[in-house]
């Protein structure tokens, strides 16, 4: 719940990016009022009103926070051994996920909420104020019910990845009946998504279908990993199912382009219904040398982009959405705005938080997130750089100077 503290004026920004059509999306020599959790008033520093303290940005560029719209956070144990493998040549499976199931299983409660505590502090202090993580590390019915439990102390959104892989030794069949069967039911109450991984290896179209119709029976949105090793069917069934994402995307057709561009057109910036997501994540194509998923294609295409981390400790065992950022910039050829756009509000479009009134695990309405805007949640990175540009001008350097989260400053 919100605090009782007094408001605060974040003046003497030399850049804000507000992702706010109403401010053109970027204001120079700008202001920023919080009140308690939200933001009040943005506008130019000349004209903002009085606050109860006031902290001086010295010329510094402040944007969203991170919104981090595809993570998992919730496992035990190491794959150095695997990533060490894949550098010297060997190809990237699937089944490496198995690995990890082990470990987690193992693990007590206790050390999965330390590991997934220390991770997520790792995230806050590059500037992510909003993560979704997934299950998918258990794939047991108490396994994947506890990782969701877990996961809902610490994330903005929960979820259900029980069709990751089939556990080594099971029955195909079964665990799919297990997974959109009672699997399900043990973790509905804890996640607002269900995902599968649509990939060789993973789960075909035929069983990916009943992964999604069985989360839309239960009343959850979707997210389906795709394209991610081949061409595959994972954009079609995503868009098909109303899916909130479809992440990966390293192997796309022109008629999966158009089906996540053409998603959108009845959305009309929010009045009608929407389409879905093409998420692309580059530290995961760089860790496992698969092609880029092709952001400049979707982004003219007139597809809505998030870029996220997908950290894990398989293939991408890093949470840093600027590495992330400057990665889209400096190659997959977007603007540093339109990957700092991606990044932030693109997620948040991703997660369904773009809008006020959305609710966390622990049930709390929050404002909007990935957007400076009154009402908005109070998410705020200031970089110690005069323009977001730098990100991508100045990749690798700890850039980020302060965050806010909920109006409260962590760093």
């Amino acid at each position: 719940m919100p605090s009782n503290r007094g408001s605060l004026v974040i003046d003497n920004i030399g850049e804000l990016t507000t992702n706010d059509d109403a401010h053109g999306g970027r204001l120079r020599d700008a202001a920023v009022v919080i009140e308690r959790d939200r933001v009040s008033w943005v506008g130019p520093a000349a004209h903002a009103p009085a606050a109860d303290s006031r902290f001086d940005a010295g010329g510094r560029a402040l944007l969203p926070g991170w919104v981090d719209s595809h993570t998992h956070l919730v496992f035990a144990g190491d794959r150095t051994a695997e990533f060490e493998a894949r550098m010297a040549g060997e190809a990237y499976a699937a089944g490496g996920i198995n690995v990890t199931v082990e470990a987690t299983r193992a693990a007590t409660d206790a050390e999965l909420t330390a590991n997934l505590a220390r991770l997520v502090e790792e995230a806050r202090s590059g500037g992510t104020t909003t993560l979704e993580t997934k299950t998918g590390y258990g794939l047991t019915v108490e396994d994947e019910r506890r990782a969701a439990v877990i996961a809902g102390r610490y994330a903005d959104a929960v979820t259900f990845l029980g069709a990751h892989v089939v556990p080594a030794g099971d029955d195909p069949a079964s665990y799919l009946d297990l997974v959109t069967g009672p699997m399900l039911d043990a973790v509905a109450p804890h996640v607002s998504a269900v995902d599968v991984f649509c990939e060789e290896g993973a789960f075909d179209e035929a069983a990916s279908r009943r992964v999604l119709e069985a989360a839309a029976r239960a009343g959850l949105a979707s997210r389906v990993h795709g394209n991610q090793l081949g061409h595959g069917p994972g954009v079609q069934l995503a868009v098909s199912a109303g899916s909130l994402s479809v992440d990966h995307l390293g192997f796309l057709s022109d008629d999966d382009v158009s089906a996540l561009a053409g998603s959108w057109r009845a959305w009309d910036g929010g009045a009608g219904r929407r389409g879905t997501v093409a998420t692309v994540l580059p530290a995961c194509d760089l860790s496992t040398r698969m092609p880029l998923a092709p952001a400049r294609d979707l982004l003219d295409a007139g597809a809505v982009l998030a870029i996220a981390s997908n950290a894990n400790p398989g293939t991408s065992y890093t949470s840093s959405m600027a590495f992330c950022v400057a990665t889209a910039v400096l190659q997959m050829r977007l603007t540093v705005q339109e990957a700092v756009r991606a990044a932030t509000l693109g997620g948040a479009i991703a997660l369904g938080m773009e809008s006020d009134g959305w609710r966390d695990p622990r049930g709390d309405v929050q404002g909007a997130v990935g957007v400076v805007r009154p009402g908005a949640r109070a998410d705020l990175h200031l970089l110690d750089a005069p323009s977001v540009t730098h990100l991508a001008y100045r990749p690798g350097m700890p850039l980020t100077h302060a965050v806010w989260r909920k109006g409260e400053r962590l760093l």
